[in-house]
């Protein structure tokens, strides 16, 4: 005889457990995959991160609309945010990760691959270039430099990863690059990144694994010294 109580009793265990991962889900916590080296070394291609909803403030679930903020990022935060161009191109609802560089009202501009943030050049050892190749800066005055940055229109000139602006960073919006800075696709090219878009910052890596590496070979493809590691964030610039 089928014991009702007991079947429901299981079924009611699932649902819990199911309605507390949706929570965590949509409000606390949130796992993000990097398939790309733009943050290469702090954070590799094959890296699995847990993402931290909750730094800046509580979003209602899968939106990018704020119950209420509690803060917003700041210059050296890497956060996780969804791609500005939404809706558009290969990047079609995608997340990415990158490092806020400035904020709004920062003044932001790159000489020779180096980045100046209000005047002030910035030198961090989680950098990295590893072109040895330099674009040429395009031709064209501060105003229409700002104009077509904001209208993210710069995506086709390569010359703005090497040399760029300057630009004044929009109320709202944050700057944001790769620590890779000659391999990232990132706010030099399509523009400054919504607060809404954020959704948090990575806590830690908790799999990691080198994609190149046949599956075969487990335990050599897998990046063990990885899992688990904790990603600070490193000071304000």
């Amino acid at each position: 005889m089928i014991d009702k109580q007991k079947i429901w009793k299981e079924i009611r265990s699932w649902l819990i457990a199911i309605g507390i991962i949706l929570f965590l889900r949509g409000f606390v916590v949130q796992t993000f995959h990097v398939p790309t080296g733009s943050m290469k070394d702090t954070i590799r291609v094959g890296d699995f991160l847990i993402v931290n909803r909750l730094k800046y403030g509580i979003k209602l679930p899968f939106t990018d609309k704020y119950l209420f903020r509690v803060k917003k990022p700041k210059r050296g935060d890497i956060i996780v945010f969804r791609y500005p161009l939404g809706g558009k191109g290969l990047f079609k609802d995608t997340n990415f990760v990158k490092r806020c560089v400035a904020v709004d009202g920062d003044t932001v501009y790159i000489e020779h691959k180096i980045l100046f943030i209000n005047g002030k050049d910035i030198n961090a050892n989680y950098t990295s270039h590893r072109d040895p190749k330099e674009y040429p800066p395009l031709n064209i005055g501060k105003e229409q430099f700002q104009n077509l940055w904001e209208n993210r229109k710069l995506q086709k000139y390569p010359h703005v990863r090497d040399n760029f602006g300057p630009i004044v960073v929009p109320e709202g919006h944050v700057f944001a690059m790769g620590d890779n800075r000659d391999e990232s696709d990132d706010s030099r090219f399509w523009g400054a990144v919504p607060l809404d878009n954020i959704s948090g910052t990575p806590l830690l890596i908790y799999w990691s694994w080198q994609p190149k590496i046949s599956v075969t070979a487990f335990f050599r493809k897998v990046r063990w010294r990885r899992i688990g590691k904790l990603l600070t964030q490193n000071p304000s610039t």
